[in-house]
């Protein structure tokens, strides 16, 4: 039976037909129910009081609606309670517990199970049904357990963004504090689109610089910010930490414990299958570590089903972030800086208009219409998916190339090129219709992603998106220059041979090793400038050495007639490194 859109056990429903009879003063209902389980100010008003006591006569049942879509995936008993129990075999005895969105509570109800130390419990919701089942649940737990020490209860029905988490920490500092809970799994720009109050304060928290703070790194995980929250409001607090959140927030609030230097140690993650647990496609795993601890800079992995075998330890080690330290060390002579500057493909958020088909010497666009342009503007264009192949001089795709550098004046298309003008001028209400910030004030028809090195002869690229560790080498399609979209990185080349050799270097075992050491699974994109960067060349080279270069060299003059020669290798280990050369 559900009363206030929260299920009620037959033991509370009774309870409360016996003692919150109509006409009982509110201040005496929630005495009896305190007195009974420990909830402070169970019934918060005379109308909910009014509205409870109606609900236990005529027994009125309500809905509770599906809230997946905010993020607002419900922990199960089973799972919450192998959360607790991990947490309780590490010898912690709480005497606090705090939950900053308990949801429907089984966090609370398990640590009430395990946990017989607990003098105080402080939790935050901002759905009120979600409020009532947990209450409702924890007076069938001390109904059901009599001789239980009843702790003082506190559900706070507010927003969570909104809670000053200081006054709990500050009146319990001699005490035993556990932070557990599952919050919301959804970033702010999700929540914005469902038009959500529950939403921090719109500030660039992670301090974000340029274009970083107007596009993807501006976007976060509510369920990072709440863990930030709590690792600061109980920073002075001895205690532990537990939160279920996706895979890719621990390594983000690893990532910045270098420089954030959070007082936590024993750092550890237990990762859940979040398909069977909530059917939600995401790597999700139990973030747990010791609070009030002098800092560390490494996290443990282990599989909460079976936490007794580590998998792996990921995390700093002396400057460099990475996600497999016992891998790492057999390849981290070649981590360093990239001789060569890793470059983005174009970005024009206008699919649609942009890119093109070409059937039997005629353009196409995504709506099916027929064309006519000019041919000094058109590229041949390559998405990720398009790049599985070794080498690759022909495209499936096509785009328009209406500048070659941000910011250029546009104007010269309608004098110079009418028939591109004209298609573009056309669909102009699509252009102007893009959401990103970048293009306010801009040009008509800006694109960005472009530069010098977009136009070069030669490329060697790596979809961002794809668990591949593959790099593609990429020659011109009819004497022009093939161009990447944004979810691709590249680097530019005016001559085969250097090209080859990257890209024969690049898809090296030991790169391989490298790059899978660095890299995290789990991430949007597996591949980003930040990681490809760190690939030295030249070290590279000389790791790899001369017989492995020459030999796949051989193995691309064969299969794609190349002709590419060895008589430049010199040469481009000068380039890579004139000094020591």
């Amino acid at each position: 039976m559900k009363f206030f859109g929260a299920n009620i056990s037959e033991t509370v429903l009774s309870f409360l037909e016996c003692e919150i009879t109509r006409g009982i003063p509110l201040s005496l209902a929630n005495d009896i129910i305190q007195n009974a389980c420990g909830i402070i100010d169970f019934i918060k008003t005379e109308e909910e009081l009014h509205q409870l006591s109606n609900s236990l006569v005529t027994h009125q049942e309500n809905d509770e609606p599906d809230r997946s879509e905010y993020g607002d995936f419900q922990t199960n008993f089973e799972l919450a309670l192998a959360a607790v129990s991990l947490i309780k075999n590490k010898t912690v005895s709480p005497d606090v517990v705090v939950e900053p969105t308990c949801g429907v509570g089984n966090f609370i109800l398990t640590a009430l199970h395990q946990f017989e130390t607990i003098q105080f419990v402080h939790a935050v919701e901002i759905y009120k049904p979600y409020i009532y089942e947990t209450q409702f649940k924890i007076l069938d737990f001390f109904l059901n357990s009599p001789g239980r020490t009843i702790p003082e209860i506190i559900i706070h029905h507010c927003n969570v963004f909104d809670f000053d988490f200081s006054t709990i920490a500050n009146s319990h500092q001699s005490k035993q504090i556990l932070i557990i809970g599952n919050p919301p799994w959804i970033t702010n720009a999700k929540l914005s689109t469902l038009n959500s109050s529950n939403l921090p304060e719109k500030v660039n928290f992670k301090k974000h610089q340029g274009l970083d703070a107007i596009t993807g790194k501006g976007n976060f995980d509510l369920a990072e910010n709440i863990s930030l929250m709590m690792l600061n409001s109980f920073r002075h607090n001895n205690g532990y930490l537990a939160l279920l959140v996706k895979s890719s927030v621990i390594k983000n609030i690893l990532y910045d414990q270098r420089k954030n230097n959070y007082s936590i140690q024993t750092i550890e993650q237990y990762k859940i299958d979040s398909k069977k647990e909530f059917n939600a496609a995401v790597d999700a795993a139990l973030f747990a570590c010791k609070t009030n601890s002098a800092p560390e800079y490494v996290c443990t992995e282990y599989d909460l089903y079976n936490p007794q075998q580590e998998q792996l330890k990921f995390g700093w080690l002396g400057d460099k972030f990475v996600s497999n330290l016992d891998e790492y060390i057999h390849t981290c002579i070649i981590d360093g800086a990239c001789q060569f500057i890793w470059r983005q493909g174009l970005k024009h958020d206008c699919s649609a208009i942009m890119e093109l088909d070409k059937i039997n010497g005629h353009y196409f666009n995504s709506n099916n219409e027929k064309v006519v342009l000019e041919e000094d503007l058109v590229y041949g264009l390559l998405k990720s998916s398009d790049l599985k192949s070794s080498v690759i001089n022909k495209t499936r795709k096509y785009t328009i190339v209406t500048q070659k550098k941000p910011g250029q004046d546009t104007s010269y298309i309608e004098t110079s090129y009418p028939g591109i003008f004209n298609y573009l001028n056309s669909n102009k209400e699509k252009f102007d219709a893009r959401k990103s910030s970048i293009y306010k004030g801009k040009p008509a028809f800006s694109i960005f992603g472009i530069g010098d090195y977009s136009f070069k002869t030669y490329k060697v690229a790596i979809s961002g998106l794809y668990k591949t560790f593959h790099f593609t080498l990429i020659t011109p399609q009819n004497d022009k220059s093939v161009m990447l979209d944004d979810t691709c990185y590249f680097i530019g080349f005016d001559n085969v041979e250097f090209a080859a050799y990257s890209y024969c270097l690049l898809n090296s075992s030991y790169a391989f090793h490298f790059l899978k050491s660095i890299t995290f699974k789990d991430a949007k994109r597996i591949f980003t400038k930040d990681i490809l960067m760190r690939i030295d060349m030249y070290k590279l080279a000389r790791a790899a050495g001369l017989e492995t270069i020459t030999n796949e060299i051989n193995k691309l003059n064969n299969e794609y007639a190349l002709k590419v020669h060895l008589n430049s290798w010199d040469a481009f280990l000068e380039e890579l490194n004139p000094t020591n050369y």
